[in-house]
């Protein structure tokens, strides 16, 4: 998969998502710094520049993933030999 096919896959993925999730329509920030509800143009900016942003480093998160080979398994133990005297001790009642 190359990274258009990637970038226009989560790009749907994060689309569907807010389609999916209730949030303001109108929000923005006033100069003493608090949000007022209303004047939807700068809440819909915020929000595309976000996940803009989101979306860029989604995209090469999962490129990189697909590109870098696995690490290899680590080695599994070897497993422990029970003795004799210690496996009759267990079995006591």
């Amino acid at each position: 998969m190359d990274k258009e096919q990637l970038a226009k896959m989560v790009a749907n993925k994060i689309d569907a998502a807010l389609k999916s999730s209730e949030h303001p329509k109108k929000f923005f920030i006033t100069e003493n710094g608090r949000g007022v509800v209303d004047g939807g143009d700068l809440y819909n900016a915020v929000l595309k520049d976000a996940l803009d942003v989101m979306k860029i480093a989604f995209v090469d998160i999962l490129q990189e993933l697909m590109t870098t080979p696995a690490p290899a398994p680590a080695p599994t133990p070897a497993p422990t030999k029970t003795t004799e005297k210690a496996s009759k001790g267990s079995s006591r009642r």
